[in-house]
Order: structure tokens, then sequence, then C-alpha cells
């Protein structure tokens, strides 16, 4: 006798996704993972035959691994139960707030993305914009750094672009570990930058839970070798000027740095600018005290409304528009043979002596930062318009100063790179960028500084005013 079994719809429905699940958990997802990790150590393998600096064991750590590493860290777990103490709490909310926290910091690193997608987007996207150049940059600095040694690239930070365009600049080299703020903590970029290596940071923090988690982070990457990115001046210049260094990440790398017994941190002084800063009008607005706040929604739509307009460019036309981004890699400064030459130990000293001795290591390296920051055409002609701006000028005069302007910094010993069969073109192509943003006034053949753009012509001038400043003395 033959009996059937009938089944609710909902009952049906439910064993079927069950089983859907089941051959996707057993079957497929394993399958799919052991490929995924196939691809992934064949890249490993082969960008590790051409990088300087290989890619670090800590880099390729699972981030559960990392996370645990955090949270059971000895001066985490003391910070824990002072934060509980201090705050009335139990020790386990304390813990979860720290794992949280860990959760927060710890990055994804995968190998694949970063140089089969992460490179590819860097690369495209900044030859999209800009004509790109690499100057003074030595193949043998990275390659004569000990193996064994952190290195760390120090830059000035003028725009946003800096992220990318040192990325696929020093993706033939090694993989960077960059800072980032919570301007990318958005869904889907969160999960792409962490996944390029990347760590968040809440800038200026309060909380001493927190800033213990992130120091024990940045400790332990620094002693594990991890390459790192760090933008000295903690945040993007408003003016155009150097900014003072923030001294918290430098204090994480080195308070308790043994020079006889840690491996060597190796710090590299990187110097960018641009023509043109994708964002100057919006980094100038923040000088101003009253502006509005724009909205996120504003934010966006300008941003899609840049890169649609960008797009339809042809290659001249953006190239005329944005000019040229370049990048100076300086000198390795050896924090072993630093401490050495000064005599001195970081971990022994107390925090006071300690933050005074940082200081004076960040200030040098600001200085080597600014030796090597690029002297780009509209950054010079911004400044000699400014010095011009009471009188209306020809463009053979600009030009005539410009170029003598140019012997003078190479008599400096600047970081210029205009050649003299293309000194007159590229002049002219400044010119024309500072006319047609309205920032110079063109009549009758003449030109003359905009009086309401002063401001602007400032924000571009002060990129290179430490050469004017040095050239005064």
């Amino acid at each position: 006798m033959e009996h059937t079994i009938t089944l609710p719809y909902w009952l049906f429905t439910l064993l079927l996704v069950f089983a859907v699940f089941l051959i996707l958990d057993r079957i497929l997802l394993p399958g799919m993972r052991w490929y995924l990790r196939r691809r992934v150590n064949r890249v490993i393998k082969e960008v590790n035959t051409r990088l300087d600096i290989e890619i670090r064991p800590f880099q390729l750590t699972r981030k559960q691994a990392l996370i645990d590493q955090l949270i059971f860290d000895d001066k985490v777990i003391e910070a824990i139960k002072e934060y509980a103490k201090e705050h009335k709490m139990p020790s386990e909310v304390a813990q979860a707030k720290a794992l949280k926290y860990a959760t927060e910091i710890a990055p994804t690193f995968n190998a694949y993305i970063y140089f089969r997608f992460g490179y590819w987007i860097a690369k495209k996207i900044g030859r999209l914009i800009y004509r790109v150049r690499v100057g003074f940059y030595d193949d043998n600095q990275l390659k004569d750094i000990k193996t064994k040694s952190s290195v760390v690239f120090v830059m000035n930070h003028r725009s946003n672009m800096d992220y990318i365009l040192v990325s696929f600049l020093a993706a033939e080299k090694t993989a960077l570990s960059y800072a980032v703020g919570e301007w990318a903590r958005i869904w889907p970029l969160q999960t792409l930058i962490k996944s390029m290596g990347a760590f968040f940071v809440r800038r200026n923090s309060r909380n001493a839970l927190y800033r213990r988690v992130l120091e024990r982070y940045v400790k332990l990457a620094t002693r594990a070798g991890v390459c790192q990115a760090v933008f000295l001046e903690g945040g993007l210049t408003r003016d155009g000027k150097i900014r003072e260094p923030r001294l918290g990440f430098m204090d994480y790398m080195l308070r308790d740095y043994h020079p006889e017994i840690d491996r060597d941190i190796v710090f590299i002084p990187v110097g960018i600018n641009y023509d043109r800063v994708i964002e100057d009008k919006s980094l100038i607005r923040r000088l101003d005290p009253d502006a509005v706040k724009r909205s996120g929604w504003f934010v966006i739509k300008t941003t899609l409304k840049f890169f649609f307009k960008t797009m339809m460019m042809k290659r001249k036309a953006r190239w005329r528009r944005f000019g040229y981004a370049s990048v100076n890699f300086g000198k390795p400064i050896s924090a072993h043979q630093y401490c050495n030459q000064e005599n001195i130990d970081f971990s022994q000293l107390d925090q006071d002596s300690r933050f005074k001795c940082i200081g004076n290591l960040s200030r040098n390296l600001m200085q080597e930062i600014t030796q090597v920051i690029p002297i780009l055409p509209v950054a010079l002609m911004a400044e000699i318009i400014l010095q011009n701006r009471q009188e209306w000028k020809s463009e053979l005069e600009l030009k005539t100063a410009a170029v003598a302007r140019i012997k003078q910094l190479r008599i400096q010993g600047a970081p210029i790179d205009i050649s003299a069969s293309a000194c007159e073109h590229v002049l002219t192509s400044a010119i024309d960028m500072l006319t047609g943003r309205g920032f110079v006034k063109f009549k009758d053949g003449l030109y003359k500084a905009d009086h309401q753009s002063k401001i602007m012509l400032d924000y571009y001038a002060n990129s290179i005013v430490h050469w004017l400043q040095s050239s005064n003395h």
C-alpha cells in the first residue's frame, strides 16, 4: 500500500532552503575558498619575488587572530581594568568596548585585492586625472635597506588623492598600510579599504581605552616589519602651508623602541604636490568659521558630478585642466642611527622627555619632507603673480620672472623638474589654468591677480613658500 505525504508549502520551502545552505556550506564554499586561497598564495609568491620589501606574515594573519592579539595584550588588559574602574562598570563591559575598538582597527589585508585590483584602479584614477611624475627616486634606496627593517613613509598631506597616488607609485616596491580617518567608514568603501591593509583611526579621540588599543596595534605592526605610510601633519593642509607635525603615531612607534634589540625603523620622507588639488575650494572653505557645513548628499552629488565631467573629457583636456601630480622620495632616516647619534633610548625616557625627543625627530622629518616637495608650474606661477598682484603684467613679463625664479630655486637646490625645452609651454599652461579658474584676470593681453581669489593663489603658492622664506634669509 502506497502512502502519500503532503507537506505545507512553507515547510517544503524551509527544507529546500536548508538543503541549499548545506550544499553551499559543505561542498561549494570550501571549494571556492580553496580556489581563492590558491590564487591569493600565487599572487603573494609572485609579488614577493619583485618587491623590495616583502609582504610580512603579520599582514597575512587572519583578522580574528589580530583582534585576539590586541585584546589579550598585557597593556590592553591593564587599560581595560583601569577604564572599568574609572567609569565604574564591570570588566566584561569594558572588554566588550575594547573588542569593538580592536575589530574596528584591525585590517583584513588581501594581497590579491591589493595588487590585482587596488593597484590597477589607483593607477587608472591617478593617470586619468593627472600627468603623474616621480622624481628624486633612487631604486637602490629601498633595496639597500636591511630586509628586517620596518619602513615608514612619512608624507605631507595635500589631498585625499595622496592615498591613491603614493599607493600605486610604491606598489612595485612594497605593500603600504595606511591609517585612514572616519571619512572612509562607509559601505562598501570600508570593506575595500580594509582589504587593502588600511586601518581606521578616530581622529582626536580622547578615549584612553581606544588610544591604548590603537597604540598597541601600531606597535605590533611596526615590530612585525609592516611597511606603513604616515601623514605627519595628521590631516589635510587647509591653507597650503606645511602644518606642525602631530606626534601621536610617532610616539606609538617609538615609546617602547629599544635601538639595540628591536628591528630598525627606517623613515622615508615623501613630498607630494599638485598643479590642482581636487578639493581645494572645500579645504579653503573650512578656514571660514562662519561657513555652513555641507550635507553628505551635497558632497556625494558634487563628487559624482566631478567624476562624470572628468570621464567625458578627452585626455589632453583633462591634463590641461588638472596638470601635474608629482611625488618625490627623499633620503631614508634610520631610527637606530638617530638614537645612536643622539644617544637616546626612547623606551627609557619619561613622557615629557620622550615627547620632546620625538618632537625633534618629527620636525627633522618635516624639514626633509619640505626639501623634496615638488615645485610645480602652477605653484610657481601663483607665487610670481602674487608678487606682482598690484600691476597688470604681460605673459612675457610673467614668464621672464618665472624663469629667473626657476634659476634661483635650482641654485638653492630645490626639487624642480622643468626642462628648458618645455619651460615656455609649461608656464603657458600654468597661466591658462589659473586664468581658466578665475584666479587671474585677463584684459587687453595683460594679467593680474583677482582680488577675491587671493586666498586660492596663496593656497598654491604656500606649497613652496618655504623656499621663498629661505631665499630671504
